[in-house]
């Protein structure tokens, strides 16, 4: 099963497609859609232009999951109340650099990608691995067909 990451540039995608592959971290500019691991890397500004988010829907197709990311320490949001039923496929969200914020700044990002209709949410740091087991988990549950 494809996992299809989306969010604004920076939010940490690619970091987290490295880490779910066992990857070493090497920074790369997602210009398009890419493959590492099982995870399909889209970029940003796929998420941030309203005219280039057909792209995301039809990239989803080969996902079996689809992930909505926000980084904790960015207050920015770009995804629409409701925006996870333009997809067929199960939208989970994920908080990323939770190791740079608050609290108050994780809560906030989990109230804003429920918003979203993301469900359910992570909360991980791709650079301590902080939370990382239990999306793992879901995503095997996934695909083992344990929904």
């Amino acid at each position: 099963m494809h996992i299809m990451m989306m969010g604004p540039i920076s939010c940490g995608k690619t970091t987290l497609c490295q880490r779910l592959a066992g990857l070493p971290r090497i920074y790369v500019k997602t210009q398009t859609a890419g493959i590492i691991g099982k995870a399909i890397d889209t970029p940003g500004e796929y998420t941030e232009n309203r005219s280039l988010r057909n792209r995301l829907v039809v990239t989803a197709v080969d996902a079996g999951l689809v992930l909505f990311l926000q980084d904790a320490a960015n207050r920015g949001f770009c995804f629409s109340p409701g925006q996870a039923a333009m997809f067929s496929s199960p939208v989970a969200g994920v908080i990323t650099k939770t190791d740079l914020a608050g609290k108050d700044d994780i809560r906030r990002a989990k109230d804003l990608l429920a918003l979203a209709g993301a469900a359910p949410v992570f909360a991980v740091s791709s650079l301590t691995g902080e939370g990382v087991a239990e999306l793992t988990a879901y995503i095997n549950s996934l695909t083992n067909g344990n929904r």
